[in-house]
């Protein structure tokens, strides 16, 4: 095993044995890992849902990260979905006391925004979270109700979001949107490159295809540590329909062209972003296993990505 690929088995072991709550320095939180409708699904009734239904703690939560930064004793979403009262809670329940300073939205479907009305005057009233969003985006929010009534009362701040252009944070901590394709029917859809002191991450929950994004997907992921990519269904057949209606990369397929990459590049992939028929929800699955042998991962609610 060459000194790279030593290095980063141990990094991604690392990752996923620092218990929640613990890392001092700044870090990545999942805080969910599903498609926009959650796990089980609403109107469900096909068995991939029914154990969830019978027993809560085998669900799972809309597909969420927190950037945390210890040091400053706040946080920044990356998504406000239609879980955001739990996912809320569970970072104040690993972090007290630690603060709201933002939300980073990648585009307009209900899985990535819904939650932004738990901020507005039924629920918490907040004093202007920044939300970081593309321009389609934030004339979207700014433009139609409900959302609009956060910015006139100062629940939220639209804070618009240019194309490659850095957005500093903190010292050592920066988030880079960029432009991806997908079903664009209210907004742009981004995806994130996230920068620690030390190590960085890409966020591309949603895409249509790798093949319809000018950017070589294996580029991108050359280019950071780790990467959060679309995993929304492991194979074709997966709905009952035309999945040409919602073009997704099978997970499938991306490790078809990852397949002949170096291993320590094809460690960095973290799928999530799964639909309720995925059978990667189950990390026994014979799909799960099939991510493993590939040297791939997925993502579980609570996984922790130290960035320093």
């Amino acid at each position: 095993m060459s000194k790279v690929l030593a290095l980063l088995v141990l990094f991604l072991a690392a990752c996923r044995s620092v218990a929640a709550g613990s890392a001092d320095g700044p870090h990545l939180l999942v805080l969910g890992v599903a498609q926009d409708g959650g796990h089980p699904q609403a109107g469900c009734e096909a068995a991939c849902c029914a154990d969830a239904c019978e027993d809560p703690r085998l669900g799972h939560r809309v597909t969420c990260l927190a950037l945390v930064d210890p040091e400053r004793r706040r946080f920044w979403l990356v998504e406000a979905t239609p879980d955001f009262p739990r996912q809320l809670r569970q970072v104040h329940e690993l972090h007290p006391g630690f603060a709201l300073a933002g939300i980073f939205i990648t585009h307009a479907h209900i899985g990535h925004y819904a939650g932004l009305a738990h901020l507005g005057r039924e629920v918490m009233g907040t004093p202007a979270v920044p939300v970081c969003a593309r321009p389609r985006l934030a004339r979207f929010l700014s433009s139609n109700g409900p959302w609009s009534q956060l910015v006139q009362l100062r629940n939220i701040e639209l804070r618009e979001l240019a194309a490659n252009e850095r957005v500093e944070l903190a010292p050592g901590l920066a988030v880079t949107p960029f432009l991806v394709p997908h079903r664009d029917e209210f907004s742009e859809t981004a995806g994130f490159r996230i920068d620690g002191p030390v190590r960085s991450a890409l966020f591309v929950p949603d895409i249509d295809k790798w093949e319809r994004w000018e950017r070589d997907v294996r580029d991108a992921v050359r280019s950071v540590d780790l990467a959060f990519v679309d995993g929304t269904f492991f194979r074709d057949g997966e709905l009952a329909r035309d999945m040409r209606e919602v073009p997704h990369p099978f997970v499938e397929e991306t490790l078809r062209r990852f397949a002949d990459a170096p291993a320590e590049e094809r460690a960095k992939l973290v799928f999530l972003h799964l639909n309720h028929t995925n059978p990667l929800l189950d990390p026994n699955s014979t799909a799960a296993r099939a991510v493993a042998a590939h040297g791939a991962h997925v993502a579980r609610e609570l996984d922790v990505f130290p960035l320093d």
